[in-house]
């Protein structure tokens, strides 16, 4: 690839996010991480007529575009999807509570090496 390729590439990725930009439609990559509805899930959804897409071109060819509020409010509909994101939530909530405990542990054996240690000699 040579840089007039790649130029033309960064061109028509900042035209595809200037359009984006305070839009709705965003690509089903985004959708799939803000709503936590798999990629799968998106192409049935658009190819069954049940959601609208847009396909525009992008940096590397044609790229698909859905409404990420339409995706947002179907997934807080469906039962799988809303479970899976609660799951989800859970299991960030106990990594943080385990992180916190790791770091009183930490704080605690600190504590108990500098007593160990004796009365520090200047």
């Amino acid at each position: 690839m040579d840089w007039e390729d790649r130029l033309d590439d960064w061109e028509l990725e900042l035209e595809l996010g200037a359009r984006l930009d305070g839009s709705d439609w965003v690509t089903l990559e985004k959708a799939a991480a803000e709503t936590g509805v798999s990629r799968a899930a998106l192409r049935t959804w658009y190819r069954s007529g049940q959601i609208p897409s847009r396909l525009v071109d992008g940096p590397h060819g044609p790229q698909r575009l859905v409404p990420l509020a339409m995706i947002a409010e179907r997934a807080e509909a469906s039962p799988r999807v809303r479970k899976t994101a609660e799951r989800r939530l859970a299991d960030e909530a106990q990594l943080e509570f385990l992180r916190h405990r790791v770091d009183q542990l930490e704080l605690r054996l600190a504590d108990l090496e500098r007593r160990l240690a004796g009365p520090s000699q200047g």
